[in-house]
């Protein structure tokens, strides 16, 4: 066997290995809090890995002793108004970047580009006190403002880099027929970003469902809470050690996410390549 080919295969099976051990640790502290989540008692800790005894107490106890149900509903409405919010705003701003040329455009990219270089959580005073003025503190409405609008300068960079992708000939041809911008936008320029408009749809609604920091700064009622605040507030404290509860919630928040996942991966796959490699 030659240098070349004894070098090349020990690559190859470098490479499986590594991702063998990145698949165990990415899988193994999922099935740890599955497995948990039936386990009875309060404990995370266990001896096995698979429970001696299976119970599905802790996913009744949920919405019997807790009240799931409403964090349920409270994260799922802020997520869907925000994925429809930050969607119409991230792709109208994208589309008058790509399509259309006026003064202050580069000053307006350059800055989108910069502010993505900041942590979202270094804006949180002024956030806190943004809502507090604006009466929006502690509603749902100014978290979903805020989410919507944080989405707007990575989203519009990486949806202009798609429609700088569209040939030009497509809206001029429209042009030539008379179609007006707004029918160009909607009848040309949308159908042809279907798999870049699931991403942003997607990556918008999983933020504010996933979100714990800017949830529990804006947040205080108890009718208000979302999942991630309710779930922390289940392991806090000397008297919340209701871990095997929390991991049963854990499995519900993830659900949804994962169904999501499984059935838009080719779109999502799609948009954020080809979204990433034209911009």
């Amino acid at each position: 066997m030659s240098t070349t080919g004894f070098k090349g295969r020990f690559v190859r099976v470098f490479i499986y290995i590594l991702l063998t051990l990145t698949a165990i640790t990415s899988i193994y502290p999922i099935i740890w809090i599955i497995m948990s989540s039936f386990n009875p008692g309060t404990a995370l800790y266990s001896t096995t890995l698979i429970p001696k005894k299976f119970t599905l107490a802790h996913y009744t106890e949920l919405f019997v002793k807790k009240q799931f149900g409403l964090w349920y509903m409270n994260t799922l409405k802020i997520a869907f108004f925000t994925m429809l919010l930050s969607v119409i705003l991230v792709v109208a701003t994208a589309y008058a970047l790509s399509q259309f040329r006026f003064k202050g455009r580069r000053f307006g990219l350059m800055t989108m580009l910069v502010l993505q270089a900041f942590p979202g959580f270094m804006t949180m005073i002024a956030v806190y006190l943004l809502l507090l003025q604006l009466n929006l503190l502690d509603t749902h409405l100014g978290l979903i403002l805020v989410y919507s609008g944080g989405a707007i300068p990575g989203g519009a960079w990486l949806v202009k880099g798609y429609f700088d992708g569209i040939p030009r000939s497509l809206p001029e041809a429209a042009k030539i027929d008379g179609a007006g911008n707004m029918t160009i936008f909607l009848k040309v320029m949308m159908p042809l970003s279907m798999p870049i408009l699931t991403f942003i749809a997607l990556s918008n609604f999983i933020a504010p469902w996933m979100d714990f920091i800017l949830a529990r700064l804006v947040l205080r009622s108890a009718d208000k809470k979302t999942l991630a605040i309710g779930l922390y507030e289940m392991v806090t404290g000397r008297m919340n050690t209701e871990f095997t509860m929390f991991a049963a919630g854990a499995v519900m928040v993830a659900i949804p996410i994962t169904i999501l996942f499984m059935f838009l991966q080719k779109y999502i796959i799609q948009g954020l390549t080809e979204g990433a490699s034209k911009s």
